[in-house]
């Protein structure tokens, strides 16, 4: 009992967590009202991009990917987990508000596969349990960005190009499967991106420790005033 009130204590930061109970709820409501009537999201590249049931393996890497990035930190590095915590909740609810107000979706799915093998397999499965509504900013690409972000700024990484790349490659990947298995338009795609771009320097560079220094002097100074 004692151990485990330790810790408990230790590493109460994964408190944090408790977001995805908010964001698990509020998609699953707007999964089951966006069905029908919604804006189409497409563009011209989307017609050009071919469909490749093999990324499919990368899009489902991409849960251990994310639950690997909190666990890793959260343990490893706290200071990188609230960096990332900031990031990835950041996105989320920013997604959540989008899909909300701007219901939306797509038509890119094959009707049906040409082949048939484990990998469409699994694309049958995926599309079973995953409408193609509520896309933009892609959660996947948004998510990938931020777990590689953290394993790029890092200080238990600063030495370590192996993970580094490893991590640069299944990020690339899992970005390329939201296009090649049709789950998501190019716009979902450049939409997470370039939030993902805003949010690096927010939540990665922003020199966080500062903050409480500058609001005090701005409160001494304003009661000097």
């Amino acid at each position: 009992m004692t151990r485990l009130k330790s810790f408990l204590e230790k590493n109460k930061h994964f408190a944090l967590l408790l977001y995805f109970v908010i964001y698990l709820i509020w998609f699953k409501v707007i999964e089951e009202e966006v069905t029908t009537h919604f804006h189409v999201v497409h563009t011209a590249l989307d017609d050009v991009i071919p469909f490749c049931e093999y990324f499919v393996i990368p899009y489902f890497l991409w849960f251990f990917y994310i639950a690997w990035g909190f666990l890793y930190f959260g343990f490893k590095d706290k200071k990188t987990f609230f960096r990332m915590c900031g990031f990835l909740f950041t996105g989320m609810s920013i997604f959540l508000i989008v899909s909300t107000a701007y219901p939306n979706g797509h038509f890119l799915r094959p009707m049906y596969f040409t082949r048939h093998n484990f990998c469409t397999m699994l694309c049958e499965y995926l599309y079973s349990i995953d409408t193609p509504t509520n896309l933009f900013p892609s959660i996947h690409v948004y998510n990938s960005l931020g777990v590689h972000m953290a394993v790029m700024t890092s200080e238990k990484f600063k030495e370590r190009k192996v993970p580094k790349i490893l991590s640069g490659v299944l990020c690339v990947s899992i970005i390329l499967s939201t296009m090649l298995i049709k789950q998501h338009s190019t716009f979902d795609v450049f939409t997470a991106l370039i939030l993902g771009a805003i949010m690096y320097f927010v939540a990665f560079r922003y020199s966080w420790k500062h903050l409480p220094q500058t609001v005090s002097q701005k409160a001494s100074s304003v009661h000097n005033i």
